[in-house]
């Protein structure tokens, strides 16, 4: 009898190795080494390219003119906030992955939503890794009404999963989660990169073949990517990852992957007694008080096509250690610190020898290149200890030689700013344009746009 071929499959990158190592050599990740033992199968005669013919062939294949339209069918999921990030609602026969820290409230906003949908149609949702006595508890401590037409099963066996959901065509279903259910053909653990490969794979195909809209959980690893190899987000239409401080009250939803709309759109959530509410103005909270300090000035971030309003603020102080300290909080790091270079070369802001800190209002991650004008002002304010111009937002890239360079969907940010109530903004000089009911400072070095931004005196005081 043949020895059984055994392989060992990283459940970080999904590397495949004929023996163990400590290290992963693919990913450089220690002790992720899964061992698996494929059993022998019957190998199918190979496949060989098949002789000219004579006689032509019709073509199978049709020019993208002659293909017909056919309109998305959508649902409305119950809240507004994630039918944004969801491109207009559930897509029926899609398969969405929901994933996120645990504790973050994955399980909280899916339950929520299956109640709120169970009472117009039928909703599977397979507790993997509760019982339905648990899920019935969390249920009654969100204070959610048991809809006659929610059905909870608490299986981990993926074809019994499969054999209910054939029955029982559920409109939605919701398996939570894919790495606590296995299949039995394979010998690996639950959650190891073959089960949770080929666990997707199975339920798209029952989603594509039923027309089941399905919503999968996933756990995340200790750097924030989805546990299990890149070939299950590949798998599924849409990724949700679920992001902010589960110490926090407030949840961002963004779409990383979506076929049927746009993706990196935000829903924004309040966590709260009766699980998660949806924050229909999420400038307000990421505004704070806006009370007048030095140091803190306004921007505008687009998440998607959605532009939130975001105080940021900072602290420059004296340092007692050899090295000063950098700390950024909801802002990159790596662009704090070039914007920090680039006071100090180009504009001679001695910050090297001072500790300086940056927080964004809320907390919210602001990723992208248009708040580093903020980021540069705040700081500046925060060492000349200077208050920014009352009603101001500030907008626009900075480069390595102090210019300022334009952003994108600029229009879209200041319409949301005048809306706010904000009156005056300061704007890269390549993008010049006019507002009704604004006043546009266009300006094209760092330096210039400090000098538009910094009161005189602070509020209050008389010159």
């Amino acid at each position: 009898m043949p020895k059984p071929k055994v392989l060992y499959i990283c459940r970080e990158c999904g590397a495949q190795h004929l023996q163990y190592f400590g290290c992963c050599p693919s990913c450089g990740q220690w002790n992720t080494l899964d061992e698996q033992v494929l059993t022998p199968v019957e190998t199918a005669p190979r496949w060989t390219v098949p002789r000219k013919s004579t006689t032509l062939q019709p073509l199978s294949a049709k020019a993208l003119g002659e293909i017909s339209e056919q309109t998305q069918s959508r649902s409305a999921s119950g809240f507004t906030e994630l039918d944004r990030v969801l491109g207009g609602g559930i897509v029926a026969g899609s398969l969405v992955l929901v994933a996120g820290e645990p504790g973050i409230g994955k399980s909280t906003l899916l339950l929520q939503m299956a109640a709120t949908l169970g009472q117009q149609q039928r909703v599977l949702y397979v507790c993997a890794e509760e019982s339905a006595q648990q899920v019935k508890l969390r249920s009654q401590r969100l204070g959610l009404s048991a809809p006659p037409s929610l059905y909870l099963l608490a299986e981990t066996d993926l074809e019994v999963i499969l054999q209910e959901l054939t029955h029982l065509q559920p409109h939605l279903a919701i398996i939570d989660s894919i790495q606590a259910v296995y299949l039995p053909q394979l010998t690996a653990a639950p959650g190891s990169v073959s089960q949770v490969r080929e666990g997707a794979a199975a339920l798209m195909r029952l989603a594509k073949r039923e027309q089941i809209s399905l919503f999968i959980v996933g756990h995340v690893t200790k750097e924030g990517a989805i546990a299990g190899p890149k070939v299950l987000e590949h798998l599924v239409d849409t990724v949700l990852y679920f992001e902010g401080d589960r110490f926090a009250r407030h949840r961002l939803v963004r779409a990383v992957k979506n076929r049927f709309g746009a993706s990196q759109e935000v829903g924004v959530f309040e966590m709260g007694a009766q699980g998660l509410a949806e924050v229909t103005n999420p400038s307000a909270l990421f505004l704070g008080d806006r009370e007048p300090t030095p140091g803190t000035a306004t921007i505008v971030a687009c998440e998607g096509t959605r532009p939130l309003v975001v105080e940021l603020q900072s602290l420059v102080s004296p340092t007692s250690y050899p090295s000063p300290r950098r700390t950024a909080t909801g802002i990159e790091y790596n662009r704090f610190l070039q914007i920090l270079a680039v006071l100090e070369k180009r504009l001679g802001v001695p910050l090297s020898k001072l500790d300086a800190y940056v927080a964004s209002s809320g907390g919210l991650n602001v990723a992208e290149p248009a708040a580093d004008l903020g980021v540069a002002v705040a700081v500046v304010a925060s060492f000349r200890d200077r208050w920014v111009q009352p009603q101001t937002v500030i907008i626009g890239e900075v480069g390595l030689g102090g210019q300022v360079r334009a952003v994108s969907q600029l229009e879209l940010r200041l319409r949301e700013a005048l809306k706010l109530g904000f009156r005056r903004a300061i704007i890269p000089e390549s993008q010049a344009c006019g507002i009704a009911g604004l006043e546009i400072y266009s300006v094209r070095r760092v330096s210039d746009a400090i000098v538009a931004a910094l009161a005189p005196i602070a509020p209050g005081e008389s010159p």
